[in-house]
Protein backbone atom coordinates (compact mmCIF):
# COMPACT_ATOMS: atom_id res chain seq x y z
CA UNK A 1 0.00 0.00 0.00
CA UNK A 2 1.21 3.29 -0.93
CA UNK A 3 2.23 5.79 2.02
CA UNK A 4 -0.15 8.11 3.21
CA UNK A 5 1.45 11.10 1.05
CA UNK A 6 1.15 9.55 -2.16
CA UNK A 7 -1.27 8.94 -4.51
CA UNK A 8 -3.84 5.72 -3.44
CA UNK A 9 -5.96 4.79 -6.07
CA UNK A 10 -9.03 2.08 -5.72
CA UNK A 11 -11.11 0.22 -8.67
CA UNK A 12 -15.11 0.02 -7.20
CA UNK A 13 -17.40 -2.31 -8.78
CA UNK A 14 -20.98 -2.04 -8.89
CA UNK A 15 -20.95 2.08 -8.01
CA UNK A 16 -23.61 3.17 -9.17
CA UNK A 17 -25.95 2.97 -6.39
CA UNK A 18 -26.04 1.28 -3.05
CA UNK A 19 -22.53 0.02 -1.14
CA UNK A 20 -20.97 0.60 -4.49
CA UNK A 21 -21.74 4.01 -4.48
CA UNK A 22 -21.27 4.91 -0.75
CA UNK A 23 -17.77 3.38 -0.65
CA UNK A 24 -16.62 4.96 -3.68
CA UNK A 25 -17.93 8.50 -2.13
CA UNK A 26 -16.34 7.60 1.42
CA UNK A 27 -13.06 6.61 -0.49
CA UNK A 28 -12.61 9.53 -1.88
CA UNK A 29 -13.53 11.54 0.70
CA UNK A 30 -10.34 10.25 2.67
CA UNK A 31 -8.28 10.85 -0.32
CA UNK A 32 -8.56 8.25 -2.98
CA UNK A 33 -8.64 8.67 -6.57
CA UNK A 34 -11.48 5.93 -7.60
CA UNK A 35 -12.00 4.14 -11.04
CA UNK A 36 -16.06 3.45 -10.83
CA UNK A 37 -17.52 0.46 -12.39
CA UNK A 38 -21.37 -0.75 -12.80
CA UNK A 39 -23.53 -1.14 -16.33
CA UNK A 40 -25.45 1.95 -15.71
CA UNK A 41 -23.87 4.77 -16.89
CA UNK A 42 -26.14 7.82 -16.18
CA UNK A 43 -26.27 6.18 -12.36
CA UNK A 44 -22.32 6.19 -12.60
CA UNK A 45 -21.76 9.40 -13.57
CA UNK A 46 -23.88 10.51 -10.42
CA UNK A 47 -21.99 8.45 -8.03
CA UNK A 48 -18.77 10.24 -9.61
CA UNK A 49 -20.12 13.64 -9.47
CA UNK A 50 -20.68 12.92 -5.80
CA UNK A 51 -16.94 12.34 -5.40
CA UNK A 52 -14.76 14.56 -3.78
CA UNK A 53 -11.34 13.68 -5.30
CA UNK A 54 -10.20 12.39 -8.84
CA UNK A 55 -12.76 9.92 -10.25
CA UNK A 56 -13.19 8.60 -13.34
CA UNK A 57 -16.16 6.29 -14.79
CA UNK A 58 -16.23 3.39 -16.84
CA UNK A 59 -19.33 1.67 -17.52
CA UNK A 60 -19.64 -1.61 -18.61
CA UNK A 61 -20.58 -5.66 -17.65
CA UNK A 62 -17.72 -7.73 -15.10
CA UNK A 63 -18.96 -10.41 -16.82
CA UNK A 64 -17.36 -9.60 -19.91
CA UNK A 65 -13.16 -10.51 -19.88
CA UNK A 66 -12.70 -7.57 -22.61
CA UNK A 67 -14.67 -4.64 -20.12
CA UNK A 68 -12.76 -6.04 -17.09
CA UNK A 69 -9.31 -6.02 -19.16
CA UNK A 70 -10.39 -2.30 -20.53
CA UNK A 71 -10.93 -1.43 -16.77
CA UNK A 72 -8.32 -1.77 -15.27
CA UNK A 73 -6.15 -0.57 -18.07
CA UNK A 74 -7.95 2.71 -17.97
CA UNK A 75 -7.78 2.81 -14.42
CA UNK A 76 -3.73 2.80 -14.89
CA UNK A 77 -3.83 5.05 -17.95
CA UNK A 78 -5.27 7.61 -15.52
CA UNK A 79 -3.81 7.17 -12.12
CA UNK A 80 -0.41 5.08 -12.96
CA UNK A 81 -1.01 2.42 -10.30
CA UNK A 82 -3.28 0.23 -8.40
CA UNK A 83 -4.07 -0.02 -4.77
CA UNK A 84 -7.92 -1.53 -3.99
CA UNK A 85 -10.14 -3.11 -5.28
CA UNK A 86 -13.16 -4.03 -4.04
CA UNK A 87 -15.39 -6.33 -5.56
CA UNK A 88 -18.75 -4.98 -5.06
CA UNK A 89 -20.90 -5.93 -7.75
CA UNK A 90 -23.65 -8.63 -7.49
CA UNK A 91 -27.02 -9.50 -8.38
CA UNK A 92 -29.85 -11.62 -6.68
CA UNK A 93 -33.12 -13.32 -8.32
CA UNK A 94 -36.12 -13.62 -6.47
CA UNK A 95 -36.75 -16.13 -3.75
CA UNK A 96 -37.56 -19.22 -5.99
CA UNK A 97 -37.51 -22.96 -4.87
CA UNK A 98 -34.53 -24.80 -6.58
CA UNK A 99 -36.34 -26.81 -8.47
CA UNK A 100 -38.31 -24.20 -10.07
CA UNK A 101 -34.95 -22.71 -10.98
CA UNK A 102 -34.01 -21.99 -14.86
CA UNK A 103 -30.47 -22.64 -16.00
CA UNK A 104 -30.37 -19.06 -17.32
CA UNK A 105 -31.14 -17.53 -14.23
CA UNK A 106 -28.25 -19.19 -12.67
CA UNK A 107 -26.08 -18.10 -14.80
CA UNK A 108 -27.14 -14.49 -14.71
CA UNK A 109 -25.81 -14.51 -11.01
CA UNK A 110 -22.21 -16.48 -11.40
CA UNK A 111 -21.55 -14.52 -14.31
CA UNK A 112 -21.70 -11.16 -12.05
CA UNK A 113 -21.27 -12.32 -8.36
CA UNK A 114 -18.50 -15.08 -9.25
CA UNK A 115 -16.78 -14.83 -12.90
CA UNK A 116 -17.07 -10.74 -12.75
CA UNK A 117 -14.84 -11.19 -9.40
CA UNK A 118 -12.55 -13.85 -10.47
CA UNK A 119 -11.99 -11.24 -13.61
CA UNK A 120 -11.27 -8.77 -11.60
CA UNK A 121 -9.36 -10.17 -8.98
CA UNK A 122 -7.22 -11.51 -12.05
CA UNK A 123 -6.50 -7.94 -13.31
CA UNK A 124 -5.84 -6.60 -10.17
CA UNK A 125 -3.74 -9.57 -9.01
CA UNK A 126 -1.15 -8.65 -12.28
CA UNK A 127 -1.03 -5.27 -11.49
CA UNK A 128 -0.08 -5.89 -7.98
CA UNK A 129 2.73 -8.33 -8.81
CA UNK A 130 4.41 -6.06 -11.45
CA UNK A 131 3.80 -2.65 -10.03
CA UNK A 132 6.59 -0.56 -7.95
CA UNK A 133 6.71 -1.57 -5.02
CA UNK A 134 4.59 -4.59 -5.94
CA UNK A 135 1.17 -5.47 -3.68
CA UNK A 136 -2.35 -4.36 -2.61
CA UNK A 137 -5.40 -5.33 -1.51
CA UNK A 138 -8.57 -7.09 -2.34
CA UNK A 139 -11.95 -6.72 -0.60
CA UNK A 140 -14.94 -8.93 -1.91
CA UNK A 141 -18.26 -8.05 -1.19
CA UNK A 142 -19.44 -11.36 0.22
CA UNK A 143 -22.71 -12.43 2.25
CA UNK A 144 -24.68 -13.63 5.76
CA UNK A 145 -25.55 -16.15 2.94
CA UNK A 146 -21.98 -17.21 2.35
CA UNK A 147 -22.45 -19.19 5.22
CA UNK A 148 -26.22 -19.31 5.81
CA UNK A 149 -28.97 -19.48 3.06
CA UNK A 150 -32.15 -18.20 3.19
CA UNK A 151 -35.44 -19.71 2.17
CA UNK A 152 -34.91 -20.46 -1.63
CA UNK A 153 -31.83 -18.57 -2.82
CA UNK A 154 -30.12 -21.43 -3.68
CA UNK A 155 -28.40 -19.42 -6.91
CA UNK A 156 -27.48 -16.79 -4.79
CA UNK A 157 -25.97 -18.88 -1.95
CA UNK A 158 -24.07 -20.88 -4.35
CA UNK A 159 -22.51 -17.67 -5.43
CA UNK A 160 -21.39 -16.10 -2.35
CA UNK A 161 -19.85 -19.94 -0.93
CA UNK A 162 -17.93 -19.42 -4.29
CA UNK A 163 -16.79 -15.70 -3.28
CA UNK A 164 -15.61 -17.22 -0.07
CA UNK A 165 -13.11 -19.82 -1.69
CA UNK A 166 -12.07 -17.24 -4.01
CA UNK A 167 -11.13 -14.90 -1.13
CA UNK A 168 -9.17 -17.44 0.76
CA UNK A 169 -7.39 -18.79 -2.35
CA UNK A 170 -6.56 -14.99 -3.33
CA UNK A 171 -5.29 -14.19 0.15
CA UNK A 172 -3.09 -17.13 0.27
CA UNK A 173 -1.90 -17.08 -3.44
CA UNK A 174 -1.11 -13.24 -2.42
CA UNK A 175 0.96 -13.49 0.43
CA UNK A 176 4.38 -13.78 -1.93
CA UNK A 177 3.15 -10.73 -3.68
CA UNK A 178 1.95 -8.24 -0.48
CA UNK A 179 -1.25 -8.68 -1.37
CA UNK A 180 -4.11 -9.19 1.02
CA UNK A 181 -7.45 -10.29 0.34
CA UNK A 182 -10.78 -9.35 2.57
CA UNK A 183 -14.31 -10.85 2.23
CA UNK A 184 -17.18 -8.53 4.28
CA UNK A 185 -20.48 -10.08 5.11
CA UNK A 186 -22.94 -7.58 5.29
CA UNK A 187 -26.27 -8.08 6.70
CA UNK A 188 -28.67 -5.68 6.22
CA UNK A 189 -27.63 -2.92 4.98
CA UNK A 190 -30.22 0.06 3.93
CA UNK A 191 -29.82 -0.26 0.12
CA UNK A 192 -32.03 -0.76 -2.88
CA UNK A 193 -31.31 -4.38 -2.67
CA UNK A 194 -32.83 -4.74 0.71
CA UNK A 195 -35.73 -3.01 0.39
CA UNK A 196 -38.42 -5.91 0.01
CA UNK A 197 -36.66 -6.82 3.69
CA UNK A 198 -39.75 -5.50 5.46
CA UNK A 199 -41.39 -8.67 4.80
CA UNK A 200 -39.00 -11.48 5.05
CA UNK A 201 -39.75 -15.33 4.77
CA UNK A 202 -37.89 -17.16 7.72
CA UNK A 203 -36.47 -20.92 7.45
CA UNK A 204 -40.30 -21.72 9.26
CA UNK A 205 -41.59 -20.29 6.38
CA UNK A 206 -43.11 -17.11 8.82
CA UNK A 207 -43.03 -13.70 7.59
CA UNK A 208 -41.45 -11.28 9.22
CA UNK A 209 -39.68 -7.49 9.15
CA UNK A 210 -36.09 -7.25 9.56
CA UNK A 211 -34.08 -4.34 10.73
CA UNK A 212 -31.66 -2.76 8.40
CA UNK A 213 -28.71 -0.14 9.10
CA UNK A 214 -27.19 2.65 7.84
CA UNK A 215 -25.02 1.62 4.85
CA UNK A 216 -22.76 4.33 5.69
CA UNK A 217 -21.50 2.12 8.24
CA UNK A 218 -20.41 -0.33 5.58
CA UNK A 219 -18.13 2.32 3.81
CA UNK A 220 -16.44 3.23 6.80
CA UNK A 221 -15.28 -0.21 7.17
CA UNK A 222 -13.81 -0.89 3.90
CA UNK A 223 -12.43 2.56 4.36
CA UNK A 224 -10.83 1.52 7.55
CA UNK A 225 -9.29 -1.94 5.88
CA UNK A 226 -8.46 -0.35 3.09
CA UNK A 227 -5.76 2.09 6.04
CA UNK A 228 -4.23 -0.56 7.05
CA UNK A 229 -0.73 -1.72 5.83
CA UNK A 230 -1.11 -4.60 3.78
CA UNK A 231 1.37 -6.24 6.15
CA UNK A 232 -1.90 -6.91 7.88
CA UNK A 233 -4.65 -8.92 6.59
CA UNK A 234 -8.46 -8.66 7.60
CA UNK A 235 -9.68 -12.45 6.06
CA UNK A 236 -13.46 -12.07 6.88
CA UNK A 237 -15.71 -9.24 8.48
CA UNK A 238 -18.93 -9.60 9.68
CA UNK A 239 -21.52 -6.34 10.12
CA UNK A 240 -25.13 -6.70 9.90
CA UNK A 241 -28.06 -5.33 12.62
CA UNK A 242 -27.79 -6.33 15.62
CA UNK A 243 -31.19 -7.32 15.38
CA UNK A 244 -30.91 -9.73 12.30
CA UNK A 245 -31.98 -13.02 12.53
CA UNK A 246 -28.69 -14.58 11.77
CA UNK A 247 -26.65 -15.41 15.09
CA UNK A 248 -28.41 -18.70 16.81
CA UNK A 249 -31.67 -20.57 15.11
CA UNK A 250 -33.61 -17.30 14.38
Amino acid sequence: MSSPNEKRVAVVTGASSGIGRATAIALSAAGWSVALSARREAELEQTADLCQNETIAVPGDVGSESYVKDLFQKTLDAFGRLDLLFNNAGISRPSISIDETSLESFRQVLDVNVIGVFLCTREAFRIFKTQSPPGGRIINNGSISAYTPRLHSAIYTASKHAVLGLTKSTALDGRAHNITCTQIDIGNAATPMTVTHSATVQADGSVKGETRFDVKHVADSIVHIASLPTEVTVLQMNIMATSMPFVGRG
